[in-house]
């Protein structure tokens, strides 16, 4: 017999579940697929090892090599077929020291980060006027050589949103911004970190110099200070910074592309290709960027793995180099061209819930994409407007043509932690990253047996 206070107990946990533990078990292959995702461990067991164990993961660094054998060991432990690792070189960037300071007229220190790329100061450093440029357009609107013997800055803010699109308009002042302003003569400039938060952790991120401009030192303020810097600059005094940094490129490392798979029964029928990368910022420990990405993607393939047959080849892939470049994503499809792929898509957005999926599918088979909302609908996904694929890393394999898919997830958070110290295990929801999981099983379910032919698709210009 259960006594009166044990079924009020029972009750009380029913209530506390979430609503899909509730639910009767699903005839629907798979929906049962997808909620069997929504109890699954395996992607906290993948980031939570690649985190714990390797640690951050820069681009052609020794923690990258450690991180590839750690990677081939736990794909094979999880039953992956075809393990193995496609290697490749890339040029590499390597941190130093780094440190800065105001100098007047109000002395104190600041929290920055090299961008990748940065030039170097000299042994010394440099000691420096200011000029402020509230944006990037700003810095883009004054006058060739006006910068000479100055430090610019950069103060341009990104506000959160939950689809990102913050990141591709402010982000520029990071990628482009030291270029322009070594152009206009500047010794070395500091932006406000590309993030969201207003923290004292400065975001890293790569920039790029045109050939023929000579890379100046380039660094990113954490918010907190950017913010700080400005107030000063507006009370009218002339402002000095001094800063040393002393990255150095030191010529091609090895890195590679770890690839796993789950066998298909039709060849015919194409490869879905789906990962992340397996490379980070040295900053944090790479969590949700993109150790997150890389642990949804394989425990959705292994939760279809242990399904059964199915007719398609799922292929995983942790790409080698992504934050320095996209080096990773474009040896792939040197490597693969020519074979027949079905679909791609990468999760590289963090671990927090999907909440909409776009598809970019052949006229032909357009009827996937409504099963897989009928799928999605019960997890709180909905459908968005087509939508080619994104992804630095299968952009190359989806320019030549091949059907794709964007599971987004919320980035209302993202940029608060993005290649900053505070990108570590915490951070990850382990509700929230179940969620993709069971997104992205349900995505592989419908496409993995669709009877469509997924043909090429048109390229969007």
């Amino acid at each position: 017999m259960i006594k009166k206070p044990i079924l009020a107990a029972l009750a009380a946990s029913a209530l506390a579940m979430p609503a899909f533990a509730q639910r009767p078990a699903p005839a629907d292959p798979v929906a049962k697929l997808r909620d069997a995702a929504l109890t699954d461990s395996v992607a906290w067991d993948v980031v939570e090892g690649l985190t714990t164990e390797i640690g951050p993961r820069p681009d052609g660094s020794p923690q990258e090599a450690r991180a590839r054998d750690w990677a081939v060991a736990k794909l094979k432990s999880l039953g992956f077929r075809n393990v193995h690792i496609e290697p490749y070189q890339l040029n590499t960037w390597v941190r130093g020291q780094e440190s800065g300071e105001v100098v007047s007229p109000y002395p104190q220190p600041l929290r920055l980060t090299a961008l990748g790329n940065s030039g170097a100061t000299p042994p010394e450093g440099l000691t420096l006027p200011v000029v402020f440029f509230p944006s990037l357009d700003d810095l883009r609107a004054a006058p060739d050589g006006s910068l000479t013997g100055k430090i610019a800055f950069v103060s341009n803010s990104m506000q959160p949103t939950m689809d990102g699109s913050s990141y591709g308009s402010q982000g520029q002042a990071r990628r482009a911004g030291p270029n322009i302003a070594a152009k206009k003569g500047a010794s070395a400039i500091v932006i406000r970190s590309i993030g969201t938060d207003h923290g004292r952790g400065p975001h890293a991120g790569v920039t790029m110099f045109e050939p023929g401009v000579t890379a100046i030192p380039a660094a990113a303020l954490s918010v907190a200070d950017a913010e700080n810097l400005e107030r000063m600059v507006k009370r009218g005094k002339p402002v000095t910074l001094h800063l040393l940094l002393t990255p150095q490129q030191v010529g091609l490392r090895d890195s590679g592309n770890v690839v796993a798979e789950v066998p298909g029964t039709d060849p015919l029928a194409g490869v879905i290709l789906i990962g992340g990368h397996l490379d980070s910022w040295d900053l944090g420990t790479g969590a949700i960027d993109d150790g997150a990405g890389v642990a949804i993607t394989t425990a959705a393939a292994k939760l279809l793995m242990e399904s059964g047959k199915h007719k398609r080849t799922i292929r995983v892939v942790w790409f080698g180099d992504e934050e320095t470049g996209g080096f990773g994503g474009a040896a792939y499809a040197k490597a693969h061209a020519g074979e027949h792929h079905a679909l791609a898509a990468e999760s590289d957005f963090g671990a927090d819930r999907v909440w909409r999926f776009q598809t970019n599918l052949p006229d032909n088979a357009k009827g996937i994409a409504d099963r897989l909302a009928a799928a999605l609908d019960p997890i709180g996904v909905i459908r968005g407007a087509p939508a080619p694929g994104d992804g630095t890393d299968v952009e190359p394999t989806i320019a030549t043509g091949v059907a794709s898919i964007n599971l987004n997830q919320s980035g209302l958070r993202y940029f608060d932690w993005h290649h900053t110290p505070e990108d570590t295990l915490d951070r990850i929801d382990p509700e929230q990253l179940r969620q993709n999981v069971a997104a992205w099983t349900a995505m592989l379910a419908v496409f993995a047996d669709a009877p469509e032919d997924l043909g090429p698709v048109s390229i969007q210009k």
